[in-house]
């Protein structure tokens, strides 16, 4: 449950606000842009919502908003709602805030949970309880961070990789996750194929016969039917 400060919203300057907790949220221009248009036309609708973090007051949701205000003429503050959390519920409530309006991305969601595993140190029953998952949802975010290389990452981040084909490769070892990032790319492959390739390549017993899979996907799949 998230406890909100009993204060009224707050008007702060654009400048007094941290972006601490941005590195959680992915940036998308085309997004911001369009906030821009929005806050323009109608201006401010609903709060931001920020935490105080070493004195200062951090950004929780809002992070779009805030780029998008520094582009409009004359926006020189945002209206403020504050939360009264610690570091890890913070990252939670990053996640449960933009989870209610369906806009978190399954990247942003890997970031939670690897900085809540890895920089918080809670285990993963404990991630699941306070993020309100089950335990295989943080495993698979988990992965995602830790088993995913990183050219598959980037295409993941800008969105030229969905998250259901990163679950395929990340079945690979990260030294032929390129490769079949490559596959993709020349020959198109849908879903089903490109966990029908994975399948193959996991059970190919040498590099002659990968090679041929990688070469030549849609024979290997027929043949391996």
């Amino acid at each position: 449950m998230l406890r909100w400060s009993q204060d009224s919203p707050v008007e702060l300057n654009l400048e007094d606000l941290g972006e601490h907790y941005g590195r959680y949220r992915l940036h998308v221009p085309e997004a911001e842009r369009a906030m821009a248009r929005s806050l323009e036309r109608y201006g401010q609708i609903s709060p931001v919502v920020v935490c105080v973090r070493d004195g200062g007051y951090e950004l929780i949701d809002g992070f779009k908003r805030l780029g998008a205000a520094r582009s409009v003429k004359g926006m020189k503050r945002l209206t403020v709602r504050r939360i009264e959390v610690d570091d890890r519920a913070a990252k939670a409530a990053i996640y449960g805030l933009n989870r209610a309006g369906g806009r978190t991305r399954e990247l942003e969601e890997a970031w939670i949970v690897h900085a809540l595993v890895r920089e918080d140190g809670l285990a993963q029953v404990e991630v699941a309880e306070l993020l309100g998952r089950h335990k295989s949802w943080v495993c698979r975010r988990l992965a995602l961070m830790e088993r995913l290389g990183p050219e598959a990452k980037d295409e993941l981040r800008v969105g030229l990789l969905c998250s259901t084909a990163a679950r395929q490769i990340v079945r690979l070892p990260e030294g032929n996750q390129a490769e079949v990032l490559s596959l993709i790319r020349r020959e198109a492959l849908s879903i089903p194929e490109l966990s029908g390739v994975v399948d193959i390549l996991l059970q190919c017993p040498g590099h002659s016969q990968q090679e041929y899979v990688l070469q030549h996907p849609r024979e290997a799949l027929a043949q391996n039917g």
